[in-house]
């Protein structure tokens, strides 16, 4: 683990909120963790849970109205990017921190060519004249594995399919070679072929450059296959954060036991029904009082329902927020 010195990016008690015509909606409530340099940190958890928000929020992006960040500091590099002037923003995002968005026909601008849209970032940063700008376009192009770059460069984004258009968004992302790279469900809505492939794209990228991600998503699969860490958010906190490989041999937390057990397995019956968590996620305007996963856990306590749990150290080092230890519960009583 990095020490404080060398890590990138270093979040503090971050706190967002949301004014809406239900009341005051608290969608990020403390959220605190680090990014090492070359690290894969996973973010998940269902819709709702805070996961995106965190990371709108770094990078200046939240609409303000309604939203606004209520607290904390998200420090990258030393510098406090939740005081940082608009100017510096727009200096820090593309440059130093990019981001990889959900849905890529709706990031990329339909009107505008792939090359006009490449060639923003690089002659805004980088101070690429054109010429420069389109040859370094189509060298990432070439590097995200789309063939006939020269040509396809020129091409408009309705024009690749899902796959294609998702790499062109890893291209743009890379294009100033950043140190932090956010990517936010980068391989929803793609078959699982090029699911594989984008994963697989973005590990060589990844080792090719040393940039550090943030992978935000619901699919532990995806988790286990890129990612060292691991932080399971809900309710707008963060609820478990380890290492990846003891929190899928061993987790700590309800929430996330029922994640796992939720996830389709090769070695089970296929004639079996899938394990689901019961209910529905939290209503963010109006959060049950103590524990929000208490009306969906199986193993809850009278303390859960009066206070929230701190996140406090697990046995391999990582962090769970729960009152209940979990192997003595799932031995004394039946799961919900």
């Amino acid at each position: 683990m990095a020490t404080m010195a060398e890590q990138l990016l270093q979040v503090e008690d971050l706190q967002v909120e949301f004014r809406t015509d239900e009341g005051v909606v608290r969608a990020v409530n403390g959220v605190s963790f680090d990014l090492s340099p070359g690290e894969t940190l996973g973010i998940v958890g269902e819709s709702g849970s805070g996961k995106s928000v965190t990371n709108l929020a770094m990078l200046g992006l939240i609409p303000q109205p309604p939203g606004r960040v209520a607290a904390g500091r998200a420090l990258y590099r030393g510098e406090d990017l939740l005081t940082a002037t608009p100017a510096r923003l727009s200096q820090i995002r593309g440059r130093h921190i990019a981001m990889i968005f959900q849905d890529p026909m709706t990031a990329l601008n339909p009107f505008l060519t792939i090359e006009e849209q490449l060639t923003e970032v690089t002659r805004l940063h980088l101070g690429h004249t054109r010429d420069e700008a389109i040859a370094h376009a189509i060298r990432m192009l070439e590097q995200v594995g789309i063939t006939g770059a020269e040509k396809r460069i020129f091409d408009y984004p309705h024009q690749f399919s899902g796959g294609m258009r998702q790499r062109v968004m890893i291209a743009m992302a890379l294009s100033c070679n950043p140190d932090i790279l956010i990517a936010d469900e980068p391989s929803t809505a793609l078959d699982v072929t090029i699911q594989a492939q984008i994963l697989d794209l973005m590990k060589k990228l990844q080792s090719d450059h040393g940039t550090s991600i943030i992978m935000i998503t619901h699919d532990l699969g995806v988790v286990a296959n890129i990612c060292h860490r691991v932080l399971v958010m809900y309710g707008g906190r963060i609820v478990e954060r380890a290492d990846v490989d003891p929190l899928f041999s061993n987790p700590r937390h309800p929430y996330t036991l029922g994640l796992l057990d939720s996830v389709p397995r090769c070695d089970t019956d296929l004639t079996s029904k899938l394990k689901v968590i019961p209910g529905q996620p939290p209503d963010m305007a109006n959060l049950p009082p103590g524990c929000a996963f208490y009306p969906r856990c199986g193993y809850h306590e009278q303390q859960c329902l009066e206070s929230v749990p701190a996140l406090v150290d697990r046995p391999d080092e990582g962090k769970v927020a729960c009152f209940v230890d979990i192997d003595t519960a799932r031995l004394t009583r039946n799961r919900v």
